[in-house]
C-alpha cells in the first residue's frame, strides 16, 4: 500500500524548538568563550600595565600585533583593549557579578560597564538581558530611561518590547560574528535593497506630491556612472528628490558623497523652470536611525522652511527606517 503522506505539519513542531534550543545554546557558548577571552586579554594588560610599566603606545602595538594575525576582527582596537582591561579590573573581585558578564554579550557588558554608577545597577541590568535576551540597542533604551532608578520593572511590558528570540538578538551582535570569523547571517546589499524598496512605497504613501522617477538611478559626471537609491519628484516644491540609504552609522562624508549627486542632477535632469534638488540621507545601522537632509546653501531661509515642511519629517522617518530594519534583519537573516 502507498504511504500516507496525510501528516499534519504541527506535529512536525516540536523539532523547530529543538533545533532553536540547539541553535541557542551554541550561541551562548560561543558568547562565554569570546566574554572568557577579552577577561583574559584583560586580565594580560592590567599585569602588563602594572608591572611592566604598558602605556599607550605600547598598547596600541599591542593592537597592531592582534589585528596582523586575525584581520578580519574588529575587536582588537586599542580603546577596546583598555575596554577588556577596565572590564577585568571591575569585576575580578565581584564573586556576584562575575559569572553574570559571561552570560551576556560583550557589547551589552560595554553598555553596563560604562552606563552604570553602582553594583546593583550593573546586577540589575544584567539579570533583565540574561531573563529577556535584550539586544544592545534595547538594553540601551531601557538605561537610558532609568529603569533601575525609577524601579519600575514590569514584566509584561519587558516581554512586549523583546519581539525576537534571545538566540536572534545574541545572533546579531557583530563580536559574536567576528569571535567566530563567520560572515553576517545577511549581506549589506540584501539588507541594503530589502528597507529601499519599502521605503519607497513609503514615501509614496506620504503624500501625493511625491512621485517616484527611479529606483538605482543613474547620474554620470565625466566618463563615470553613479547610482541614487531612489529618485523622485515632489509636485509641491516642484524639485527632484534623491534619497540616499547607507547601512551603518552616519558619517560627514555622506553629506559630501549626496551633495555630490544634487549637484549632478542640477547639471543634467533638472529642468531650467525646477528648483534645486534635495536629498534625503538614511542610516540605518545596527544601534540607530539617523536621519539628514541635504539642501543647497543657495536657498533662501524661507525656501528651506518651505521644503523641510513638504519633506517626511525626520522623527517620523526614524521611527519607520528602525522598523523597515528590523523586518529586514529578520527577513534576511531567514
Amino acid at each position: 500500500m502507498p504511504e500516507n503522506h496525510l501528516v499534519a505539519e504541527n506535529s512536525f513542531d516540536p523539532v523547530i524548538k529543538i533545533i532553536e534550543n540547539a541553535k541557542s545554546r551554541a550561541i551562548r557558548a560561543a558568547n562565554a568563550e569570546m566574554v572568557q577571552m577579552y577577561w583574559e586579554i584583560g586580565e594580560y594588560v592590567s599585569l602588563s600595565v602594572k608591572e611592566s610599566g604598558w602605556g599607550k603606545g605600547v598598547v596600541e602595538d599591542f593592537s597592531d600585533f592582534l589585528r596582523r594575525h586575525y584581520p578580519a576582527a574588529k575587536g582588537f582596537s586599542p580603546q577596546n583593549i583598555w575596554r577588556m582591561k577596565q572590564f577585568y579590573e571591575t569585576y575580578r573581585d565581584k564573586e556576584k557579578l562575575s559569572p553574570l558578564v559571561r552570560e551576556i554579550s560583550w557589547s551589552n557588558n560595554l553598555l553596563i560597564l560604562t552606563g552604570c554608577k553602582t553594583d546593583d545597577a550593573k546586577e540589575f541590568y544584567m539579570r533583565l538581558c540574561i531573563r529577556y535576551g535584550y539586544s544592545k540597542r534595547e538594553l540601551e533604551r531601557q538605561i537610558d530611561s532609568m529603569l533601575y532608578e525609577r524601579s519600575m520593572l514590569s514584566d509584561v511590558k519587558n516581554r512586549q518590547m523583546i519581539q525576537q528570540s534571545e538566540g536572534l538578538s545574541a545572533l546579531r551582535d557583530a563580536y559574536v560574528f567576528e569571535f567566530l570569523e563567520l560572515p553576517p547571517a545577511h549581506k549589506e546589499k540584501d539588507l541594503r535593497k530589502a528597507i529601499v524598496g519599502n521605503l519607497k512605497d513609503f514615501i509614496l504613501e506620504f503624500g501625493k506630491d511625491f512621485t517616484f522617477v527611479g529606483e538605482e538611478y543613474r547620474v554620470q559626471v565625466g566618463n563615470t556612472d553613479f547610482s541614487i537609491d531612489l529618485l523622485f519628484y515632489n509636485r509641491a516644491l516642484s524639485c527632484l528628490v534623491a534619497v540616499e540609504l547607507k547601512v551603518g552609522k552616519f558619517k560627514p562624508e555622506h553629506i559630501g558623497q549626496i551633495n555630490f549627486y544634487l549637484e549632478a542632477l542640477d547639471r543634467d535632469v533638472k529642468k531650467p523652470t525646477e528648483n534645486p534638488s534635495v536629498g534625503l540621507i538614511l542610516c540605518a545601522s545596527k544601534d540607530d536611525a539617523v536621519v539628514e537632509y541635504a539642501l543647497s546653501r543657495s536657498m533662501s531661509p524661507t525656501m528651506v522652511s518651505d521644503y523641510t515642511l513638504q519633506l517626511p519629517d525626520k522623527k517620523l522617518l526614524q521611527e519607520k527606517l528602525r522598523e523597515l530594519t528590523d523586518i529586514a534583519l529578520i527577513n534576511t537573516d531567514e
